[in-house]
C-alpha cells in the first residue's frame, strides 16, 4: 500500500496512535504496532513521525490537550469546592475512560514541545482553582503539587486495581476530596 492510498498524515496517525494506547496500554505504542494498524512497513510513517519518541511526545500533547479541554468545560462557572470537585471529577473521568491516553498525559516532553502543549493550561486551571481558597507563593506550588498528586496517585492506584471492597473506590474518592477542600480552606501556616 502506498503511503497516498493509505491517507497517512502525521494527525492521522497521532490519532490512530492514541487510540492504539487505549487498547493496548501506551507503553506499547511503537511505530511497528502503528504500521500493522495501518497495514505498511514501518518505514512508510518515518515521513511523517521521526521515531517512537515523537510518535509518544505527540500522543502526550494530543491527551494533555483532551484532558484540559474536558477539565475546562467541567469547571466552567464553578469556584471553591464545586471547582475542586469538578476538576478532580473530570481528571479522573479521563484517566478511567481512556487509560492509555491518560499514561501519555505523565511522559516527559522536552521543554520546547510541553510549553507548547496544554500542560500550561492545566497548571493555570490548578491555580485558579487555588484563588478561590485564597493561597498565595509558596503555598500554592505546594498545593499544585499536593492536588496532581492526589488525583494522578488516586487514579493510578484505582486503573491497578488496588481499592477493592469493603468500601467502594467512589466513596474513597469522594471523601478523598472532602479532605483536600478541609487542607486548602486549612492550609498551615509556613
Amino acid at each position: 500500500m502506498t503511503m497516498a492510498r493509505a491517507g497517512l498524515t502525521t494527525e492521522r496517525l497521532t490519532l490512530a496512535a492514541a487510540d492504539l494506547a487505549d487498547e493496548v496500554g501506551f507503553d506499547n505504542v511503537t511505530v511497528s504496532a502503528l504500521a500493522r494498524g495501518f497495514g505498511v512497513k514501518d518505514a512508510s510513517l518515518y515521513s511523517h513521525i521521526r521515531n517512537a519518541h515523537d510518535l509518544r511526545s505527540r500522543v502526550a500533547v494530543l491527551a494533555l490537550a483532551e484532558l484540559a479541554d474536558r477539565v475546562a468545560a467541567a469547571l466552567a462557572g464553578r469556584a471553591g469546592k464545586d471547582a475542586l470537585v469538578a476538576f478532580a471529577n473530570a481528571y479522573r473521568d479521563y484517566a478511567r475512560e481512556h487509560p492509555g491516553k491518560y499514561a501519555a498525559t505523565q511522559f516527559p516532553l522536552d521543554p520546547e514541545t510541553a510549553a507548547a502543549s496544554a500542560a500550561g493550561r492545566h497548571a493555570e486551571m490548578t491555580r485558579a482553582i487555588l484563588r478561590g481558597y485564597a493561597l498565595s507563593e509558596p503555598d500554592q506550588t505546594d498545593a499544585v503539587r499536593l492536588l496532581h498528586s492526589t488525583f494522578h496517585g488516586y487514579v493510578s492506584l484505582e486503573a491497578a486495581g488496588a481499592f477493592r471492597p469493603p468500601r467502594e473506590a467512589a466513596v474513597s474518592w469522594s471523601r478523598a476530596l472532602d479532605a483536600l477542600d478541609t487542607v486548602l480552606r486549612n492550609w498551615p501556616p509556613a
